[in-house]
């Protein structure tokens, strides 16, 4: 029941609020995450958030590379806007921040698990890929750079490209110095 629940939470809930940076790294907005772990009110989840940073600061990690402040507009009443905190948190700052968390709620219990179950998963992932041969490090960046470029197809498409084929051959143009991907593959646009 509960891995049922997990794989649930885990699509639809921690997946749902997670972003993408422009260097390709993930991460979580604290005021998303407070709604998702059920707390009502800022002040109460602020207290768990200082846990957290006591923590990654006694494990001996950069606390801002893990919980960048950052502020956002509100809309108030009437069209008034307020500037509120918030934080932009690594994977490992919500999994501190679960752990920080209130254990008697059912959805902190499958955070603390899906937190520690990612965080594992990319540690043995950084660990194989350095057992890996040359070719097949080759293959994995290919992969990755694969990925990469589906997302961003599929972003582009949100934004309302049309063509993209023209899309990806303007960012050949900035990265080259003008020269376009067909220019680069014929050997006219080799930078020396």
């Amino acid at each position: 029941m509960v891995e049922n629940n997990l794989k649930k939470v885990n699509s639809t809930i921690f997946e749902g609020i997670k972003h993408i940076d422009d260097d390709g790294n993930e991460y979580w907005l604290a005021r998303e995450l407070l709604k998702v772990l059920e707390y009502k009110k800022w002040d109460k989840f602020i207290n768990v958030i200082n846990n957290a940073i006591i923590s990654c600061k006694a494990s001996g990690y950069m606390i801002s590379d893990h919980f960048l402040q950052v502020g956002k507009m509100i809309k108030l009443a009437k069209g008034a806007q307020r500037k509120v905190d918030d934080y932009k948190l690594s994977r490992y700052a919500c999994y501190l921040i679960a752990q920080n968390a209130d254990p008697r709620k059912e959805v902190v219990a499958l955070a603390q698990t899906y937190f520690a179950i990612q965080t594992r998963k990319q540690e043995l992932s950084e660990k194989e890929y350095g057992k890996l041969s040359e070719d097949e490090k080759r293959l994995y960046r290919r992969n990755q750079v694969r990925k990469g470029n589906f997302n961003l197809n599929k972003t582009a498409v949100k934004s309302g490209v049309k063509d993209l084929a023209k899309f990806h051959n303007a960012g050949y143009k900035g990265l080259y110095n003008g020269e376009t991907a067909d220019d680069s593959a014929t050997g006219l646009g080799c930078i020396v």
